[in-house]
């Protein structure tokens, strides 16, 4: 698990959590209200609103209007608060992760949050994991088979847009038709809301290239490892050099989780 936790008063602004998680390159904060944890605020969450305000959007909310500065973390955070055990084992953490249908977990200890264990932080121990996974679990069974794609050239309010009413955490980024790189919620986080920056400019010239790929058939352990080793929560799949799925973190949890 994370130990450094990092919190937010549920009076902050939406600016201030989307400022902090940027600067920390952390993806989530957890709401504390007169010293006791309340709730959780994420980047998906952050991700929604911008769906949400779509009117506002079209009045240049992200480009220098004052909602985001005025919107207060309560409205949006997650609570109550869904917390697991210091003592509870990585299995039993990924099954409350995909019970709860959440990716983030705060860690508690005597009624105190301690730590917060994600699922990109889970898929590290797959590599060298001690428990078997069954040979039939590999990636084509977990993977996500509908990739959304945008041509380099799109608006990232566009692609904010898409990825918010889809429920999705990236978007592969094409040009000619052809798979450049990849734009996720972190990207939007810390290269847009974190710096109330305009999303009217085009996703090619901030996506994260080139994208790292991984053929189809190979297993949930070589998937996680390759993702541990290159630091990213998201894997194209590949058959025969086309894009046939995406990977994510999760989906990696959901295997290891139902793993015997």
């Amino acid at each position: 698990m994370i130990q450094n936790v990092v919190t937010i008063p549920p009076e902050s602004t939406l600016y201030e959590a989307a400022r902090i998680m940027g600067e920390q390159h952390i993806g989530s904060l957890i709401v504390v209200k007169y010293k006791t944890p309340v709730g959780i605020i994420t980047e998906r969450d952050l991700l929604r609103e911008v769906v949400d305000k779509e009117i506002a959007l079209e009045k240049d909310w992200l480009a220098g209007g004052a909602s985001i500065k005025e919107e207060k973390v309560e409205k949006i955070m997650s609570y109550p608060l869904i917390a697991i055990s210091i003592n509870s084992s990585i299995k039993e953490a990924a099954q409350k992760m995909i019970e709860k249908r959440i990716r983030r977990l705060p860690v508690s200890e005597h009624g105190k949050v301690v730590g917060i264990i994600t699922a990109a932080d889970l898929i590290r121990s797959l590599p060298e994991s001690q428990e078997p996974m069954r040979a039939w679990f590999e990636v084509d069974y977990f993977m996500s088979k509908e990739v959304i794609t945008a041509g380099e050239e799109t608006p990232v309010e566009t692609v904010a847009k898409v990825m918010g009413e889809k429920s999705i955490g990236s978007i592969i980024v094409t040009r000619n038709g052809a798979p450049i790189g990849i734009f996720t919620e972190r990207d939007l986080l810390t290269k847009f809301l974190a710096k109330d920056r305009s999303l009217k400019v085009e996703v090619g010239t901030s996506c994260s290239s080139p994208l790292i790929t991984a053929p189809i058939g190979i297993s949930i352990q070589d998937a996680a490892a390759i993702m541990t080793s290159k630091h990213i929560k998201r894997l194209p799949i590949t058959k025969k050099g086309k894009l046939v799925g995406i990977l994510s973190a999760r989906d990696l949890v959901e295997a290891y989780a139902r793993a015997k």
